[in-house]
C-alpha cells in the first residue's frame, strides 16, 4: 500500500500558507506542522469551551467531553488503558516530575541507568538524582556509530538497578533501538524501563503494551498537535510511586503526575491527531480496528522510501560525515551532518535556497562530544516526515550540492 501523499497534505494548513509556500521543511524533529483537525478544535475549544471542564453546564460538559476524547483516542492507538495516559506542558516538564516521584520512592544505593544518546530532557532529570544518593550508570554509545550496544547493558544491569532509561531512537544519530529486547532485559534484572519516544513517535505511535515500556514519552508538538507533552505510565507502576499532584487527586492515576493544572484547551486539541491518523486510515481502506497498527507501517514505509536517495548521496561527499547509521530501514528519516563548520551558518544558506533546516547541538551536547563533535560547530540537521514529498527530497540534494 503506497501513502498517498497528497491527500496528506491538504490535512496540514501551512501547504496552504504563502508564508511558506515553495519552502521545503526539513526541520521536522524540532516540531511539526500541525494538521488541520488539531488546529480546529484548537479553534473551536477557545471560541466555545473556554470554561472550567467537567462542570454541571454544556459548554463546561462538552469541553471536558472532548478533552477525554483525547486521552481515550490516543490510549486506542498506544495500546494502553486511557487511565494510564496523562498530559504535561512538555515531555521536558514530565519526566521532571517523574524523577521527583522516582527520588522519593528510591533509596539511597539504588541505580538508574542513563545513556549519553538522549536528548537532555532524559537524562538530566535523572542524573540529578545522583544528589538523592542514587547511583547514577551511563550507557555509552559506540563513539564510531553513534549506536547503544545490548551487552554495555548487560554489563551495567545489576540486584540495584530500578530504572533504565533511553531513547526509542536518538535525536542525532536516529538509530532505531530494539526497544523491546532493551525492556526484556530490564525486567528480567528486575528493573522499569523508561522510554523516550520523542524523535521516534511523529513517524508511527508505537503500540507501549507490545514494546512492554513502563513509561513512554513523546510531544504532541512533533506529531501533527499542540505543545504538550504525553506521557504513558503503565498501571502497576503508577500505583507504587508517590503522588506528585494534589493529595485529593491521587487515586486519578491521569492526575497523580500532574502537579499544575493543565492546559485544557491543548489536551482537548490532541484528539485531532487521532481524528487525523483515523481519516489517514480510511483513505486507504484500513478500519478502525486496524488503524494503530497499519498507520504506523504506512508512514514508516513511505519515509524509508524518501530516506534512501538522500542517504545515498550523503555517502558520496567527503566533507559531510553522516552521524548513524547509513541504512534507512535502520533509523528515523533523521539526518545529522557533522560538516567540521558552523552548522548554523550553513542552515541559512539553505534558507536561502528555500530548505529550512536545522544547525545547533539540539540538546544533545552529550552525544556530540562523544561522537567528536565540536560543539562550537554543532550538526547540521535536515528531519522530514510523513507529509515530505520526493520533490522536496530532490530539492534538499540539490541545495546540499551547491552549499556544500
Amino acid at each position: 500500500m503506497d501513502l498517498d501523499v497528497n491527500f496528506v497534505r491538504n490535512q496540514f494548513p501551512a501547504f496552504s500558507e504563502n508564508s511558506l509556500k515553495n519552502k521545503a521543511f526539513f526541520e521536522n524533529a524540532g516540531g511539526s506542522y500541525a494538521c488541520g483537525q488539531v488546529i480546529n478544535r484548537l479553534n473551536r475549544f477557545y471560541n466555545e469551551k473556554k470554561v472550567q471542564p467537567y462542570g454541571a453546564f454544556e459548554a463546561s460538559i462538552s469541553g471536558g467531553n472532548e478533552m477525554d476524547e483525547a486521552r481515550v483516542g490516543l490510549a486506542r492507538y498506544l495500546g494502553v488503558k486511557d487511565s494510564e495516559v496523562s498530559f504535561g506542558p512538555s515531555t521536558t516538564q514530565n519526566t521532571y516530575v517523574l524523577a521527583q516521584a522516582f527520588g522519593e520512592w528510591l533509596v539511597p544505593g539504588n541505580a538508574i541507568i542513563v545513556t549519553n544518546q538522549d536528548h537532555e530532557a532524559n537524562t538530566g532529570s535523572w542524573r540529578r538524582l545522583s544528589n538523592r544518593g542514587v547511583q547514577i550508570k551511563e550507557w555509552k554509545v559506540n563513539k564510531e556509530t553513534g549506536e547503544l550496544n545490548i551487552e554495555d547493558l548487560e554489563n551495567l544491569l545489576d540486584d540495584d538497578v530500578k530504572l533504565v532509561c533511553f531513547p526509542h531512537c536518538s535525536n542525532i544519530v536516529a538509530h532505531i533501538n530494539p526497544v523491546k529486547e532493551i525492556v526484556s532485559r530490564a525486567h528480567s534484572a528486575g528493573a522499569y524501563a523508561c522510554v523516550d519516544g520523542v524523535s521516534y513517535a511523529p513517524h508511527g505511535l508505537p503500540n507501549v503494551d507490545e514494546i512492554g515500556a513502563d513509561i513512554y514519552l513523546f510531544s504532541s508538538y512533533k506529531t501533527y498537535g499542540p505543545h504538550q507533552g504525553i506521557m504513558v505510565i503503565r498501571e502497576i507502576l503508577a500505583e507504587l510511586l508517590p503522588n506528585q499532584g494534589h493529595y485529593f487527586n491521587e487515586k486519578f492515576l491521569n492526575k497523580k503526575f500532574t502537579p499544575a493544572g493543565p492546559d485544557h484547551a491543548q489536551i482537548a486539541a490532541c484528539a485531532g491527531i487521532v481524528e487525523y491518523f483515523d481519516a489517514l486510515a480510511a483513505h486507504h481502506s484500513i478500519s478502525l480496528s486496524e488503524a494503530p497498527i497499519m498507520v504506523h507501517k504506512l508512514l514508516r514505509n513511505y519515509e524509508k522510501k524518501l530516506l534512501e536517495p538522500l542517504l545515498d548521496y550523503i555517502k558520496t561527499k567527503n566533507s559531510a560525515r553522516l552521524l548513524g547509521p547509513s541504512d534507512a530501514s535502520k533509523r528515523a528519516p533523521t539526518v545529522a551532518l557533522d560538516l567540521k563548520c558552523n552548522s548554523f551558518e550553513v542552515a541559512k544558506k539553505l534558507s536561502d535556497l528555500n530548505i529550512l533546516a536545522g544547525g545547533d547541538d539540539f540538546y544533545a551536547v552529550r552525544l556530540l562530544e562523544a561522537l567528536g563533535v565540536d560543539i562550537a560547530h554543532g550538526a547540521l540537521r535536515l528531519s522530514f516526515v510523513h507529509y515530505t514529498n520526493e520533490e522536496e527530497v530532490k530539492a534538499v540534494i540539490q541545495a546540499l550540492d551547491e552549499v556544500l
